[in-house]
């Protein structure tokens, strides 16, 4: 009887508590600013204020106090940056996912179109979002990243009850999918933007693009520019080792080596940005000053250069071990190279990390793109390499792909003609419910 007393008083201390908590949080007031939204969120370390977008009211910079390991939330943590910007708790809320740093606090496209509030989210390990000594790489994973996500989601959701939106621009498309995949509910629809889905850290597929792309024409001019590039090392290795000097490039595989493999990047680095014709391509004709001036500009070396490379290694430290990435097929310039296999980006991993891909992870995403990836809409341009690895949605979902033909990695909704943005825009309208704002 005394058992069955203490289990009675057990329950019903239990139940108050509950109740109690459930009156506390009834009775907080309904916030009417960001300021007060973010009063109310208990793991922001740190705030400042900064100048807004026009379409918002105000825009905040917020400090995450983040697991570094959510699997053990009460281990230990770092800061994550994410800027909050509101425009009306009526309006829905867009989640841009980002896989980089936070390059711009602007509002997005599928922002503007919904006249929506939004968070930009810094991915993990990038600029100072990191622990502050140094990176633990065993904790830089899909999982981790996608959880960062979902967790500062859930802190918003009780605030905004409109539609929520995420999406991302490339690495940030990628990431975009993979936390959707994790977190399916916690959002209602996802826009990855020029998003590859790689299988392995060099991707042969991107190899048969780079094949097939475009036209003959156009296709025999980047490669005769990069043979052209070989043919002149020797004479414009001098402009190399000026250029290095007046930008403080170091190459730690040395100068020799970077100059071979930014001639190999050459060709994905053209069809990826595009915005030019490939008959303004320089020829065989061209001077040396000619061709290095159109090289560097379209092959940048801070891909490969010592800080260029320590400044975004998370992302080639992820690209070599889950998400995958391409390499450089060699074969066609066995002429000008010594190498017998193709050259990946094994040199740009952390010292003391080897390249070793888990195909695991991406097979499982893939998987749940193809079989449930619901209310997904993708956007790609047809000439942009990492199309060669673009999702394959299958038909088991009503997820829809768009291709703008000869686009870039620059391509958006707004690079379709008209009649296609007006089929995006309806297909948008159904799955939210909601009006979009074609101005």
């Amino acid at each position: 009887m005394k058992n069955m007393i203490s289990i009675k008083n057990t329950i019903t201390i239990l139940f108050s508590a509950l109740l109690a908590t459930v009156i506390l949080i009834g009775c907080q007031p309904k916030p009417k600013t960001a300021e007060e939204v973010i009063g109310q969120i208990a793991n922001i370390d740190s705030l400042n204020r900064i100048e807004a977008d026009t379409l918002f009211a105000e825009s905040w910079e917020l400090w995450f106090s983040m697991p570094l390991d959510h699997n053990n939330p009460d281990g230990e943590r770092f800061p994550l940056r994410a800027i909050y910007s509101h425009n009306d708790f009526n309006n829905p809320m867009v989640i841009a996912i980002e896989g980089y740093k936070i390059y711009t606090p602007r509002a997005t496209e599928p922002t503007k179109l919904l006249n929506a509030n939004q968070i930009n989210i810094e991915h993990r390990f990038f600029e100072k979002s990191r622990p502050k000594d140094s990176i633990p790489w065993a904790y830089l994973n899909i999982f981790q990243a996608a959880t960062d996500h979902h967790t500062i989601i859930n802190a918003f959701k009780p605030f905004y009850k409109s539609k929520w939106v995420s999406t991302g621009i490339s690495k940030g498309g990628q990431a975009t999918i993979f936390h959707r995949s994790l977190y399916p509910n916690d959002v209602d629809v996802s826009i990855p933007y020029v998003a590859p889905l790689n299988f392995s850290s060099e991707d042969e597929r991107v190899y048969h693009f780079l094949a097939n792309v475009s036209t003959p024409e156009c296709r025999e001019r980047v490669r005769a520019f990069q043979e052209e590039l070989f043919k002149r090392k020797e004479k414009l290795m001098p402009m190399l080792e000026q250029h290095a000097k007046d930008n403080d490039y170091k190459f730690g595989f040395g100068l020799s080596r970077a100059y071979d493999v930014n001639v190999l990047e050459y060709s994905f680095g053209f069809w990826q940005w595009g915005g030019l014709d490939c008959t303004e391509i320089p020829g065989a004709t061209a001077s040396d000053e000619e061709l290095f001036s159109h090289w560097t500009s379209i092959a940048s070396f801070t891909f490969i250069e010592d800080s260029g490379v320590d400044a975004i290694r998370p992302f080639f430290y992820q690209a070599m071990t889950e998400i995958g990435m391409y390499g450089y097929e060699v074969e066609p310039w066995s002429r000008y190279l010594d190498d017998v296999t193709n050259i990946t980006f094994d040199f740009t991993m952390p010292k003391g990390h080897n390249a070793t891909f888990n195909p695991e992870p991406m097979q499982k995403i893939n998987n749940w793109v193809q079989t449930e990836g619901n209310y997904m809409l993708y956007i790609y341009g047809e000439d942009d390499p990492w199309s060669a690895t673009a999702v394959v949605t299958g038909d088991k979902t009503n997820a829809v792909r768009y291709i703008k033909s000869n686009g870039d990695h620059r391509t958006r909704i707004h690079s379709f003609s008209k009649e296609t943005q007006e089929e995006i825009y309806s297909t948008l309208e159904e799955w939210l419910n909601l009006e979009i704002d074609r101005q």
